[in-house]
């Protein structure tokens, strides 16, 4: 088996969850739908994710094995019902792929990653409308079911994308202190829908914040997220020494303790 290709065992992995499909296979793997396996994608989504954040490749290399397993459940899937094969998906990220880099693949140049990304967005406009899929407005591609976050960064990027934008991060600075002011009056009002749209209108200004200075929103909270984790149970370590539970401390002892874990 280790002298195999990635291509034998790719396929071996697709055999095997034939095998798992089949009559006599697996009676858990065989009563799965399109829709019931959705959750694990997701879960394995963000396996991946937290494997990079921690740096562990050896844990990487595990949870992308069970990424790739959510695509072949799928089409395996797929191909029972007849619809299309694994096949069918390989061909077409592949041939996306070569369409879409036409400046590695083709002809066209490209100096900078702005400018493979609007020769992205040309190409994939252009597949749209031989698809049929022309959309009416510019961000009608963009799906309503994305992460708030992710949402907001791609209606961002598609409205800057034409223009509509800031020039440069110290005038989104002052669009966010503007914002700050605006939520500080919805506060004294105490109108919790006025309140609601006003943190939602400083979250949209952050997300373009982070796209000037190119920091990915959602990596920058997930950062600040293991920050805080590491910080607190640094906090839950020193209290367990003095025979405590957080709940038994004051603020004063916790944030003493919080200082020395960010100096640590």
């Amino acid at each position: 088996m280790n002298g195999e290709t990635a291509g034998e065992k790719f396929q071996r992995l697709v055999a095997i969850m034939a095998r798992l499909r089949a009559p006599g296979g697996c009676p858990w793997d065989r009563e799965q739908t399109f829709d019931t396996i959705k959750p694990f994608t997701l879960e394995e989504t963000y396996e991946v994710l937290q494997a990079i954040d921690d740096r562990d490749w050896d844990e990487l290399a595990e949870e992308l094995g069970d990424f790739l397993l959510q695509a072949v459940f799928y089409a395996q899937m797929a191909a029972e019902q007849n619809l299309f094969r694994i096949e069918t998906a390989l061909d077409a990220i592949n041939e996306k792929l070569i369409r879409r880099h036409p400046h590695v693949f083709g002809e066209e140049s490209a100096r900078s990653a702005d400018d493979v990304k609007q020769i992205w967005g040309r190409v994939k406009e252009g597949e749209q409308k031989a698809k049929g899929k022309a959309t009416a407005g510019l961000l009608d591609g963009v799906p309503r079911a994305l992460p708030a976050l992710v949402e907001a960064q791609q209606i961002a990027s598609k409205a800057a994308g034409v223009g509509f934008d800031w020039e440069n991060p110290d005038q989104v600075l002052d669009k966010l202190h503007e914002e700050l002011a605006e939520f500080a009056e919805a506060r004294r009002t105490a109108d919790r829908e006025q309140l609601e749209d006003e943190l939602g209108d400083m979250l949209f200004v952050l997300v373009n914040l982070a796209r000037f200075v190119k920091v990915d929103p959602e990596q920058a909270l997930r950062r600040t997220n293991g920050k805080f984790r590491r910080r607190w149970r640094h906090i839950e370590a020193r209290l367990r020494e003095r025979g405590r539970k957080p709940e038994e401390s004051t603020i004063e002892e916790m944030e003493a303790l919080w200082q020395e874990a960010k100096r640590a």
